[in-house]
């Protein structure tokens, strides 16, 4: 499997990371900045739960969970053909989940910025919620939006212990970036192809923290103009 292969692969897989974790993180993160309920620390110990815990047992706990013989794994194969364990979509499922926790917490901390007035006034006018949270709440929360999907994006790209616990390391399959480092640099003689694709995951995760420090900016400054 070529250097480009490997990148192509992991771009896609990271790509389809964020497409399924962006949805529901948007959802949650509009749960814990807009409403007040019972158990809304428990859920943000949950959200944050793969950050602290080790990437192994979330792995195996979708592994338990998305496998062969896992409740959630018969279920989407039987009603949706998709399968998981040892296939791209498995190490796309894996990067999402550990992607998920940066994803909530800049969305929320967009959300919390937007200016309660804005969306009064446009309801005042006869904006429907719908309405006005498609021409209101969303372009003023899309800078936190872009920020989260920017540093999941790059999460995914180097996401290692849960995909290789959960979909193995399978060449032209589930061997992402950091697989294939972690393969290379088992092998004699390939610490130039290693060290070749370690540049690349670098540039990638800069090229992800600039554009995420952007939007973050952008969330501050205009959470300063409505101060």
């Amino acid at each position: 499997m070529s250097e480009v292969d490997i990148i192509l692969l992991s771009a896609k897989v990271a790509l389809a990371a964020i497409l399924f974790a962006l949805p529901p993180a948007f959802a949650v993160a509009w749960l814990l900045a807009r409403r007040r309920f019972a158990g809304r620390g428990l859920l943000q110990a949950l959200v944050t739960l793969p950050l602290v815990l080790p990437p192994v047992a979330t792995g195996y706990g979708l592994l338990l969970l998305f496998g062969g013989q896992g409740p959630l794994g018969r279920l989407m194969e039987n009603f949706l053909g998709l399968t998981f364990a040892f296939r791209w979509t498995g190490a796309a499922l894996a990067a999402g989940v550990m992607a998920f926790p940066l994803l909530v917490r800049p969305i929320r901390l967009s959300l919390e910025a937007v200016d309660r007035g804005l969306e009064d006034a446009a309801a005042t006018l006869g904006a429907r919620r719908v309405t006005v949270f498609f021409t209101v709440t969303l372009p003023l929360a899309l800078p936190g939006l872009v920020a989260g999907a920017v540093l999941g994006f790059a999460k995914a790209l180097g996401e290692f212990g849960a995909t290789i616990t959960f979909v193995s390391n399978i060449p032209g399959e589930t061997q992402t970036l950091s697989l294939a480092i972690y393969a290379l640099l088992q092998s004699p003689g390939a610490e130039p192809a290693a060290l070749r694709l370690i540049l690349v995951s670098v540039l990638l995760a800069l090229g992800a923290v600039l554009v995420s420090e952007w939007a973050g900016r952008l969330v501050r400054r205009g959470s300063d103009g409505r101060a």
